[in-house]
C-alpha cells in the first residue's frame, strides 16, 4: 500500500487537484486506520501515516470548504470537548417489567387506553445491554454522533463514533435529514479479548461490556475506542425529512433499505405469541454476540403510539421485559486467597466448571470475610453462583443438599499467603491488608500496574516480564527499569535482541508521561486516575504536591480527606521517598501543566461568603472567579471565614461579619486580590 502523489499548496493548480489529494489522503488513511486498528496487521510506518495525516491537516486547514467531518482529521489522536448535544425528540428510557403477569396487564392497558377492540401488534426485540446514541445524518451524511445523556441533553462523541467499524459514514438515498437511535455495544468476544489484556496488564477489569462500551466512547484519543471492536444496532427513527410509515416495523425496513445495521425484530399479536417469542429470546441469549438484559415489547402502529403518548420519563406504548438474573448451582472445590497490589486479601472461590450466561465459570469471587462468615461457606457445600448485571461471578450463598456432615468452617489465613508477614484489619473495614511493603505478591502487582497503559505504558512489559524481572533479580522496584540494559533482557524467556531494544525503547518514552501518570502509577491507595489528574493539575510538580499539607490536598475539588491521608502517609515512607529519589535521578518528568482552577491561586486557603448585589458579577460568576483562584466559597459567615465579599442589600450576613470581625471587602477590594481589574 503506497501514497505518493502529494500535490503542494503552491502547485495546485486547481481546487479540483486539491479535491483529488484530500480524497486520495483520507482512503490512504481510513485503510492504514483499518489495517492497524481493526485487523492487528499494520501496513504502513508510523511515520509515513503521520507524514499523511499533517498533509490532509494543511489542506483541510487551507480549503475549509473541502472539510468533511467523517474525515480522519477529526477522529484520531485530538482532544474533544465532549461538548452538550440538545436532543431535538428526547431520548426516553423504557418502563421495566419483571413477570408475565406485568405483561398482559400493559397490552390490556394499550387496548384500553387506545379504544381498541383487540390487543394491537407488536414489535419484539432483544435488549442490547449497550451505551444509547443518537446520530444524524445530512444528505446521508453521518455528520454528529450523541451519547443518550438525560435524554434531553448529551455528550458530543462523534470522533469516536466514527470508529465503529458498522457505522456507515454514508448512506444509500437516505431523505435530506435523518436522525436515528441506536446502540453502541462490545460483543462479547471483543470484551473478553479485552479484560484479557488489561488482566495481563495489571489494569482493573471491566464489569460488563456496557461499561466497557461506555468507557470506549469517552475515550479522548479515538485510536483507544478504534481498538475496542465497538459494533453498533439502531432501532428507531428519531427524526427524519420524509413522511413516517404507518408502522415501526416499516422503519426498520427502511433503515435497512439505507444501509443501516438494524435490531433484530418479530412482529406479533396476541400475549400468548408475544410471551413465547420473550422466552425463545431468553433461551437463546447465551448465543447472542452482545449481552441482552431483556426484551423490549414496542406497539407497532405508529398512530396507536401517538395516542398513547408519554410520561415525562417513558413512551406508555413500549416496555422493557427484564430477565432473572442467570444462577447455577455447583460445588466449591476450595477457597484461595488472591494478594492485591495494594495488600487486600481477596478469597476466591475454586468451583466445579459450570456455564453461566454462555461462558464456562470455574471462579468466583467471595467478597471478603465477613460475607463466607455470614453466609456460612464451606469447601466442599454445593454454592449458588451468578453472573447478572457485572460480568464477574459472584458466589451469592450455600444450597442445602442434604448431607448430613459439612465441612469445618474457613478460617481466614493469620498471615499473607504470599510473604508469611502480618496482616491486620482496619476498623471499619472489611478488607483484610497484608501489611509488608515488601511482599512479593504486591511488589509483582504493583510493578505490573506501574506498566499498564493508563499508568508508564511500557508496551511490551506485561505481567510475565514483570515476574521475570524480579525473580532474576534485575530490578527490585519500579525505578529498577529505568536502569536495565537490552543484554540482560535478551537473556530472559520470550524476548531476543529486537524485542529487547524495543523494551527498552518503550521504557525511555515512559519518562515523558507527566506527573498524572506517574501519580496514578505509583498505586497509592484511594489515588485513582481522577484523583492523580486533580492533584497533579492543582499543584504542578512532585515537589509542590509532597511539600502540601492535608488543608491544601482537600482545598482540591473532589480531593477529600481519605485520599489526602492516604496521598501523604505513602508519601512520608522512607521507601517511597526513595523510589520517587531514584525515579528523579533517571529523569521522570514529574510536572504538569497547572490549571486554570488551581488552589495553587491567588485565593488559596482562603474562604469567601458573597452577599448582596454586586455591581458586575452575579453570585454564581462570583463564586467561579473565587474557586479558579483557588479559593473556597461558603454560604453562611463563620470564625472560619476569610472574607466577606458585600454588595448592595447585604442584610444578615454581613451584621455577623462585623460582629465577628471578619474583615467585610467590596467587589473592588476583591478583583484586585486576583489581578482581575482592567
Amino acid at each position: 500500500m503506497g501514497y505518493v502523489t502529494l500535490i503542494s499548496l503552491e502547485e495546485a493548480g486547481s481546487v479540483d487537484g486539491i479535491s483529488r489529494e484530500i480524497s486520495e489522503l483520507r482512503a490512504h488513511l481510513e485503510e492504514a486506520e483499518d489495517a492497524y486498528y481493526l485487523r492487528d496487521d499494520p501496513v504502513i510506518s508510523d511515520h509515513d501515516y503521520d507524514t499523511a495525516m499533517r498533509r490532509l491537516r494543511e489542506l483541510e486547514q487551507a480549503h475549509p470548504e473541502l472539510d468533511d467531518p467523517a474525515s480522519p482529521t477529526h477522529r484520531v489522536g485530538g482532544a474533544p470537548a465532549f461538548s452538550p448535544v440538545a436532543h431535538a425528540v428526547p431520548l426516553q428510557s423504557l418502563q421495566d417489567i419483571f413477570s408475565l403477569d406485568e405483561l398482559g396487564e400493559f397490552l390490556r392497558r394499550c387496548m384500553r387506553d387506545g379504544e381498541l377492540d383487540e390487543m394491537p401488534a407488536c414489535c419484539v426485540e432483544p435488549k442490547i445491554d449497550g451505551l444509547s446514541v443518537a446520530l444524524t445524518y445530512e444528505l446521508g451524511v453521518f455528520k454528529q454522533g450523541a451519547t443518550r445523556g438525560d435524554g434531553v441533553t448529551g455528550e458530543d462523541v462523534t470522533h469516536n463514533l466514527l470508529t465503529v467499524k458498522n457505522l456507515p459514514k454514508t448512506l444509500r438515498t437516505a431523505p435530506e435529514r435523518l436522525v436515528v437511535r441506536g446502540e453502541v455495544y462490545m460483543p462479547k468476544p471483543a470484551f473478553e479479548a479485552l479484560n484479557g489484556q488489561r488482566e495481563r496488564e495489571g489494569q482493573p477489569l471491566f464489569a460488563n461490556p456496557r461499561n466497557a462500551a461506555a468507557g470506549s466512547l469517552r475515550q479522548l484519543d479515538a485510536r483507544v475506542a478504534a481498538k475496542r471492536g465497538l459494533q453498533l444496532l439502531v432501532f428507531n427513527i428519531q427524526e427524519m425529512s420524509l413522511d413516517m410509515p404507518g408502522t415501526h416495523h416499516e422503519t426498520l425496513e427502511m433503515m435497512e433499505q439505507w444501509g443501516l445495521p438494524v435490531n433484530s425484530r418479530a412482529v406479533l399479536a396476541g400475549e400468548e405469541a408475544i410471551a413465547a417469542e420473550i422466552g425463545r429470546l431468553g433461551e437463546e441469549r447465551a448465543a447472542i454476540p452482545f449481552d441482552m438484559d431483556g426484551a423490549v415489547v414496542k406497539i407497532d402502529d405508529l398512530a396507536l403510539r401517538s395516542r398513547l403518548g408519554a410520561t415525562s420519563k417513558c413512551p406508555r406504548w413500549a416496555v422493557a421485559y427484564k430477565y432473572p438474573p442467570d444462577q447455577k448451582d455447583t460445588v466449591l472445590l476450595d477457597m484461595l486467597i488472591q494478594v492485591g497490589r495494594t495488600g487486600v486479601l481477596t478469597p476466591k472461590a475454586l468451583l466445579e466448571p459450570v456455564r453461566l450466561a454462555g461462558t464456562a465459570v470455574r471462579y468466583a469471587t467471595l467478597h471478603n470475610e465477613d460475607f463466607i462468615r455470614e453466609k456460612d461457606i464451606r469447601v466442599g457445600d454445593t454454592v449458588r453462583v451468578r453472573k447478572a448485571g457485572e460480568i464477574i461471578p459472584e458466589v451469592i450463598g450455600v444450597v442445602p443438599d442434604g448431607r448430613a456432615e459439612r465441612g469445618e468452617p474457613y478460617v481466614f489465613p493469620k498471615l499473607c499467603p504470599a510473604c508469611g508477614g502480618a496482616v491486620s484489619r482496619e476498623a471499619g473495614e472489611a478488607a483484610i491488608r497484608c501489611l509488608n511493603l515488601s511482599c512479593p505478591a504486591q511488589r509483582l502487582r504493583g510493578l505490573v500496574h506501574f506498566c499498564s497503559r493508563d499508568a508508564m505504558d511500557i508496551e511490551g512489559l506485561g505481567p510475565a516480564g514483570c515476574a521475570a524481572l524480579l525473580s532474576r533479580g534485575l530490578i527490585q522496584d519500579a525505578a529498577g527499569l529505568y536502569a536495565l540494559n537490552a543484554a540482560d533482557i535478551a537473556e530472559m524467556e520470550g524476548f531476543g535482541e529486537q524485542s529487547a531494544a524495543n523494551l527498552i525503547t518503550a521504557v525511555g518514552k515512559s519518562k515523558t508521561r507527566g506527573l498524572p501518570r506517574l501519580l496514578y502509577a505509583l498505586g497509592i491507595r484511594h489515588v485513582g486516575q481522577r484523583a492523580a489528574k486533580l492533584l497533579a493539575e492543582n499543584f504542578g510538580s512532585w515537589d509542590a504536591l509532597a511539600a502540601s499539607d492535608i488543608d491544601a490536598l482537600t482545598a482540591v475539588p473532589e480531593i477529600g480527606t481519605a485520599i489526602a491521608a492516604s496521598f501523604l502517609a505513602w508519601a512520608a515512607l522512607p521507601s517511597s521517598r526513595d523510589l520517587i529519589g531514584k525515579l528523579q535521578g533517571a529523569g521522570i518528568d514529574m510536572t504538569c501543566e497547572i490549571s486554570a482552577g488551581s488552589v495553587a491561586g491567588k485565593l488559596m486557603g482562603k474562604t469567601f461568603v458573597v452577599t448582596g448585589t454586586l455591581p458586575h458579577y452575579s453570585r454564581d460568576e462570583a463564586h467561579a472567579l473565587i474557586q479558579r483562584h483557588g479559593g473556597r466559597t461558603a454560604g453562611s459567615v463563620s470564625k472560619k471565614t476569610s472574607f466577606v465579599l458585600a454588595g448592595e442589600n447585604a442584610g444578615s450576613k454581613l451584621d455577623k461579619a462585623i460582629s465577628l470581625g471578619i474583615p467585610v471587602i467590596t467587589e473592588d477590594d476583591w478583583l484586585v486580590m486576583v489581578n482581575e481589574t482592567e
